[in-house]
């Protein structure tokens, strides 16, 4: 029996060939999380203290200044701490995705396999984490004495989906871009951080005043899902025009993101 291989026409995706790789995807997630905690001391900890240490920094030196923009019913820490928690949800995917081409150029030149597997194997790995630091946010939340709103049932999780639409977009244009050119390996570090600066993360969006500046905080990935947590937390109606605009640009970077790695691919293993 012969069977012959042929690109596929136009833009689409077999998802039923996806679902049949589903141990694979499993494979390599776990193998993923295994390699990143291989011989440390603190394994799983280091997921926690990250966030924890640099909410510890931020309240320090930005807390008293930034306190009085906060929603009701919530102090700093917890305020940073949220943004954080999504934030390096956001900012591990697309680093992990960016590189995760180059770094399994071996296994893609070997053998055949859907090669979205690999930056959303990535991206599972950041979401592996958050949950992890979970049990932290929870008992920061018990600290401080704060019990969440009914609302947060569904804007936590909405805010989550968001994150990963955000870092599963961005990640499969990047791995697709830095597998041709090597030079986003050095400009992906760079955009993180100025990205966490852009993003009110550390400061809330309502400090944004200026119109052409709110309307590009707005255009932001990752506004809407910081700020639909903190709502959630804080039991407030969210800002409406913040989530359009993260629902639109989410799915748009999403299909964008498709689109780019579908156009790719078929080269990846020449240039891995």
């Amino acid at each position: 029996m012969q069977f012959e291989i042929r690109p596929a026409k136009g833009f689409s995706f077999d998802f039923k060939e996806l679902i049949r790789f589903h141990e694979l995807i499993y494979f390599f997630t776990w193998r993923d999380i295994k390699v990143k905690y291989k011989q440390t001391v603190l394994g799983f900890t280091w997921v926690i203290l990250q966030p924890l240490i640099l909410m510890s920094i931020f309240t320090l030196f930005f807390g008293r200044v930034l306190n009085h923009n906060l929603p009701p019913g919530i102090n700093y820490p917890v305020f940073a701490l949220t943004g954080l928690l999504f934030w390096n949800l956001f900012s591990t995917g697309i680093s992990n995705a960016g590189a995760s081409m180059v770094l399994n150029a071996n296994i893609i030149k070997k053998i055949y396999f859907p090669r979205i597997i690999i930056p959303v194997s990535s991206i599972l790995v950041s979401a592996f984490d958050f949950i992890i630091t979970l049990v932290l946010f929870g008992i920061i939340l018990l600290y401080y004495n704060i019990t969440p709103s009914a609302a947060m049932l569904w804007m936590f999780p909405a805010a989550f989906l968001l994150s990963v639409c955000a870092a599963t977009g961005l990640g499969l244009l990047l791995s697709a871009l830095t597998v041709k050119y090597r030079d986003f390996r050095y400009i992906v570090p760079f955009f993180v951080q100025i990205m966490l600066f852009l993003t009110p993360v550390i400061y809330s969006d309502s400090v944004v005043k200026n119109e052409w500046s709110r309307l590009l905080m707005k255009l932001n990935p990752m506004t809407g899902p910081v700020h639909l947590a903190r709502c959630g937390i804080a039991g407030l109606e969210p800002d409406q025009s913040i989530l359009f605009f993260s629902l639109l640009i989410n799915a748009a970077m999403l299909l964008l993101g498709f689109f780019v790695f579908r156009k790719t691919e078929s080269y990846f293993a020449d240039i891995a």
